[in-house]
C-alpha cells in the first residue's frame, strides 16, 4: 500500500472513531414519549371505545416502568393501599347471587368493544374462562390465572351465610372489585373499579366460585 493510501486509510479510521464518539454521547431518545405519541396517533374514538383508555393510572404506569421486575416494597404497598380505598362492598350487604347467572358471565367474553352500540344497552361478560379453569367440564381455558375449581370448597366455605365465611367473602369481593389491592401489578381486570361489571353481576360471579351448590365446588 502506498503512503498516500495509508494516509487516506488513517484519516478514515480517525473519522470513524470521531463519529462513534459523537454517537456515544448523543442524548438517548425518550422512548416512553415516542411510544405514547405513536399510540395516540394510531388510535381513534370509535363507538364506545375511546382513546382515553390509553391513559394509564399510577399503578399501571409504575408497573409499565418496572418492565416485569418487582416494584420496591414501599411503592407496591402505597399502590395497593390506594387500590384498597377504591373498593366498595355491596350496598345491601349481600355478597352472593345466582351461580347460574355467574356461570353465564364467566363464559362470556363480550363487552366494551367499538362494535357495541352503547355501554348502556350491552351487558359485559366476565371473560373469566380466558384466564382461569372454572369447571372440570371445560376443555379449553386460560392458564394466566390459577384454577378456580373448588375455590370455595378449598377455603372451607360450607355455608356462605355463616359468620366464618365473611373473611373469604370480603377477600374475594375485593379481588374482583380491584385486584391491585392485593397485587399492585395484577393483570386481572378491575371489574368493580373500572365499571366493567355491576354489583349484581359481581354477586353472581361470587356465587359461582363460592356457593357450595355451584359446579365449581362440587
Amino acid at each position: 500500500m502506498s503512503t498516500r493510501q495509508l494516509t487516506r486509510a488513517a484519516l478514515f479510521a480517525v473519522a470513524a472513531v470521531a463519529l462513534a464518539g459523537c454517537a456515544a454521547f448523543a442524548p438517548r431518545p425518550d422512548y416512553d414519549a415516542l411510544t405514547a405519541q405513536m399510540m395516540k396517533s394510531s388510535f381513534r374514538d370509535q363507538g364506545i371505545a375511546k382513546v382515553d383508555r390509553l391513559q394509564q393510572d399510577a399503578a399501571n404506569a409504575e408497573c409499565s416502568k418496572a418492565e416485569g421486575k418487582p416494584l420496591p416494597d414501599d411503592l407496591a404497598r402505597a399502590l395497593q393501599d390506594a387500590a384498597l380505598k377504591t373498593v366498595k362492598m355491596p350496598g345491601d350487604g349481600r355478597f352472593i347471587g345466582d351461580w347460574r347467572e355467574g356461570e353465564k358471565l364467566a363464559q362470556n367474553g363480550r363487552g366494551m368493544t367499538w362494535t357495541d352500540a352503547s355501554a348502556a344497552t350491552t351487558a359485559n361478560g366476565g371473560n373469566c374462562y380466558n384466564c382461569h379453569q372454572i369447571d372440570p367440564k371445560e376443555i379449553s381455558y386460560g392458564t394466566i390465572g390459577p384454577s378456580l375449581y373448588q375455590y370455595g370448597k378449598n377455603r372451607g366455605v360450607a355455608d356462605v351465610n355463616a359468620p366464618t365465611a365473611r373473611p373469604i367473602l370480603e377477600y374475594t369481593w375485593t379481588k374482583l372489585y380491584n385486584a391491585k389491592a392485593y397485587n399492585a401489578c395484577s393483570g386481572m381486570p378491575r371489574f368493580g373499579h373500572a365499571g366493567l361489571l355491576d354489583e349484581k353481576q359481581m354477586r353472581d360471579l361470587m356465587a359461582l366460585i363460592l356457593d357450595p351448590q355451584s359446579p365449581v365446588n362440587r
